[in-house]
């Protein structure tokens, strides 16, 4: 739980923002004295966010990513005591979520993950202090991209940018492109595709997501690794 009002009027522990910004300050002051590269993973917080973009200001080798969770919902979804809103790092409130719609806008944060993190029901059924961390991500991750080209925070063209191309260099992998004689491995979707999430229809075995009922619209119909269909999706 995001450290804040509503930690407090729920009566759960509160992560603070502040806890992030230092891990991250810290670890950019490292990189920078031993020229190395540093990836902040799901980066949550304002101050982070502000750091890091300093930092590329700066030279500093740094790159981040974002979870389509930490872009699309906040600490308010925590009201119900719902453990599949119980992440690591935690929901944050608006103004953190604004900074982070800013910092995919801006390219400081290079990549979207979708932070997959399956559990058994049995590790969310229980009273949330005591819950697993994290949710399904890998069936919601491209309907919440789309979310926010549709409602103006980010062009389709960032959007595609931070899940193929950007992932791709932070890895140092040659691999995220349509160039020629490159590693063909390609996702068809349709992006206009509305359908609601039925948690209990995911293909992933684990079924813990926030997003249950969720009307979504894009979906993915084909994937192909390595030139090679792996997955298609059969329509009724």
């Amino acid at each position: 739980m995001h450290e804040g009002r509503l930690s407090l009027l729920l009566g759960l522990k509160g992560m603070p923002a502040l806890a992030e910004d230092i891990d991250v300050v810290r670890d950019i002051i490292l990189a920078k004295e031993t020229g190395a590269h540093i990836h902040i993973a799901h980066v949550s917080t304002k101050g982070a966010i502000e750091a890091v973009r300093r930092a590329k200001n700066e030279g500093i080798s740094v790159t981040c990513e974002v979870t389509p969770h930490h872009f699309t919902l906040t600490d308010k979804a925590v009201e119900g005591y719902d453990t599949n809103t119980k992440m690591s790092p935690p929901l944050r409130s608006e103004e953190h979520l604004e900074a982070i719609l800013d910092g995919l806008k801006d390219g400081t944060i290079d990549a979207i993950a979708t932070d997959h993190a399956p559990h058994h029901r049995d590790e969310k059924g229980v009273q949330f202090d005591e819950a697993a961390k994290g949710i399904v991500g890998l069936e919601t991750t491209l309907p919440l991209a789309l979310a926010l080209v549709r409602q103006g925070s980010v062009t389709i063209e960032r959007m595609l940018e931070a899940l193929t191309a950007a992932p791709a260099r932070n890895l140092g992998l040659d691999r995220g492109t349509l160039a020629a004689g490159k590693p063909a491995d390609v996702v068809i979707f349709d992006a206009q595709r509305p359908w609601k999430l039925d948690a209990q229809q995911l293909a992933s075995k684990s079924k813990n997501t926030p997003f249950d009922g969720w009307e979504m619209q894009g979906r993915v119909v084909r994937t192909i690794v390595g030139g090679r269909s792996v997955w298609q999706e059969e329509r009724q």
